[in-house]
């Protein structure tokens, strides 16, 4: 701010709390001048919802304290560092082979984006724009990160899944989505064999290649009350 812009505030603050009202010239000055010098690199008020007249409000309504220059130049400092936090720097729109220039319009965004003039870029913008033409092609050819002859080769050590995913494929419904009721298998574990002895003990809990019958019936009545693709 430039003085003319300061006296306004103190202006502004003096009406709120007649307390930093200076009737003396030569104390209004020095008081001019003091709150110029912490306060000439704090705008007035930005696009982005800075304003040191409301800055200054809040400060003068929460605290029973005269407000200071520095009260609202550490104000700005804390505006200042939570946009530069959530901005990610998008790439510079100039030539990668000009680092200079390339340089340049990186700092010169991070810089407005600190003063209040532009919003900060965020995490979204990182997977924003254009896709790649052709490139949900190439996702669909590629399919799932094992290949289906690795995956047929793998079937007979790993029978539960093989089972469930030849289920899917057929139209069937994905039995591990739901719990079981019987062998108290959580959700995406395979069902065990629960052998119990005569007097109430476990002896055994294998894993089994298919589900119980409830748990399938469940996940039939999971996947009928599922909303339709």
């Amino acid at each position: 701010m430039d003085r003319r812009e300061v006296a306004a505030v103190l202006t502004y603050v003096g009406r709120l709390d007649p307390r930093l009202i200076r009737t003396d010239e030569g104390e209004a000055r020095s008081q001019l001048n003091t709150w110029h010098e912490l306060l000439e690199d704090v705008p007035m008020a930005t696009g982005q919802g800075w304003d040191v007249r409301q800055t200054s409000r809040k400060r003068i309504v929460s605290s029973p304290y005269p407000i200071l220059p520095a009260d609202v130049a550490r104000e700005w400092q804390t505006y200042y560092r939570e946009r530069l936090a959530r901005h990610t720097d998008p790439t510079p729109m100039a030539d990668p082979d000009d680092p200079e220039t390339w340089r340049a319009e990186l700092l010169a965004r991070r810089d407005a984006v600190a003063a209040g003039h532009a919003a900060p870029s965020e995490h979204r913008e990182l997977t924003a724009g254009r896709h790649r033409p052709g490139l949900k092609d190439q996702l669909a050819a590629v399919g799932s990160y094992i290949p289906a002859a690795v995956r047929a080769e793998l079937a007979p050590y790993r029978p539960a899944r093989a089972a469930r995913e030849a289920a899917i494929a057929t139209g069937g419904p994905d039995v591990l989505a739901v719990p079981c009721e019987w062998c108290h298998a959580d959700t995406g574990e395979p069902c065990r064999r629960r052998r119990i002895s005569l007097d109430g003990s476990a002896r055994g809990n294998a894993p089994r290649a298919t589900a119980h019958p409830g748990r399938i019936d469940r996940a039939l009545a999971a996947q009928a009350q599922a909303p339709a693709a």
